[in-house]
């Protein structure tokens, strides 16, 4: 069992402002993967408290994702795929129109549709839709509370920690591998 003393014994704050520079970055590269499961934790802590925040979060990924264009025609082809299972009819007129082919190439800019519709279309529907479940959850400022905390606590530890020497070490061997990178692309 670890007592209270040893604890803060490894918290100090930094003598001089490159010292706390120096500290904050070693602190921040030895400790990252921790800092990173704490901004989940706490981010996903706050998501659980308003569920329509979860479908809102949710919601707006995937009206972000369907700007990616391979994402929108891959996500268009199985919905039309598995529609036509239940309604061919259905998915008949679902599929995007065609574009004259002139010497091989279409003739307009190739636009992405989504189930029949133009790509644009859905994102703002889901976007707008994403908006109204953010602003009734009022899950927006809830996760804007979280995440500010959560970058609070990680700021306030890689400032106050004061590096162990493996931390140190590993540190000077990625600043080491980063000169050595740029030598040999010279």
């Amino acid at each position: 069992m670890v007592d209270e003393s040893s604890f803060f014994s490894r918290l100090a704050f930094p003598r001089s402002f490159s010292k706390w520079m120096s500290r904050l970055k070693c602190n921040l590269y030895y400790y990252r993967t921790n800092y990173f499961t704490l901004l989940i934790l706490v981010l996903g802590l706050a998501l659980i408290t308003r569920p329509l925040a979860i479908l809102g979060a949710a919601l707006t990924a995937l009206s972000l994702a369907f700007l990616n264009d391979s994402f929108a025609a891959t996500f268009n082809e199985k919905m039309i795929r598995t529609i036509r299972h239940f309604s061919p009819h259905l998915a008949a007129k679902m599929r995007p129109p065609h574009m004259p082919v002139i010497r091989g190439r279409s003739a307009a800019r190739k636009k992405v549709y989504v189930c029949g519709q133009p790509r644009l279309v859905f994102v703002l529907l889901g976007l707008t839709a994403s908006f109204v479940l953010w602003f009734a959850s009022c899950g927006l400022l809830w996760v804007l509370y979280a995440f500010a905390t959560a970058l609070i606590m990680i700021l306030l530890h890689a400032s106050l920690r004061t590096p162990n020497l493996k931390a140190r070490l590993n540190t000077y061997r990625e600043e080491f591998r980063a000169v050595w990178r740029n030598y040999s692309e010279l």
